[in-house]
């Protein structure tokens, strides 16, 4: 699946712009581009907390403080992002109880390789923060997508020359990991 339609590597059920859990209708305005990208950018960083998970559990010991610098990193943009989409007038979705992983992670090779691969999609659903965002909202989504770009060459080992815009034909899914 390409990383433009799907930003995460996980596909839990969403439910639809404006609706809340439990069937309540979200107050926030799904029509507005830069809500709808923060709850994207939202739902992103929950499969990273996720996924971190997974790359913590199986991460060589020498990478290990690079891993949960990076955790810890996702848990505050998460925390951010939630506060956020309040500010908008919406409700944060909550995380999925679990993701499914893009492959299987059964050494740190591949641990890296998921790390990387979280970064870079990640990347990708703040490029459509940029692009929907004004403001503030624009400048700490730029600062979010440095970021992670930042980690996702330290992961890989080498950068790309525009993070988060590789070949998109389509606004990110805010339903996958």
């Amino acid at each position: 699946m390409n990383r433009a339609t799907n930003p995460t590597a996980a596909s839990p059920a969403a439910p639809a712009a404006g609706s809340a859990p439990g069937g309540r209708t979200d107050p926030g305005d799904p029509g507005d581009p830069a809500l709808t990208a923060l709850r994207a950018a939202l739902a992103a960083e929950h499969a990273a907390v996720y996924g971190y998970g997974v790359v913590g559990g199986r991460i060589a010991e020498d990478r290990r403080a690079q891993a949960r610098e990076a955790y810890d990193a996702h848990r505050a943009r998460r925390d951010a992002l939630r506060r956020a989409v309040r500010r908008m007038g919406g409700t944060p979705e909550p995380a999925a109880a679990a993701y499914s992983l893009p492959f299987a992670v059964p050494d740190g090779a591949a641990a890296v390789r998921l790390a990387a691969e979280l970064e870079e999609r990640v990347a990708a659903v703040y490029a459509d923060l940029v692009r929907a965002g004004g403001g503030g909202l624009r400048r700490e989504a730029a600062a979010a997508l440095r970021e992670a770009a930042v980690r996702a060459a330290r992961w890989r080992g080498t950068g790309v020359p525009f993070p988060g815009l590789a070949e998109r034909a389509a606004p990110a899914s805010p339903e996958s990991l």
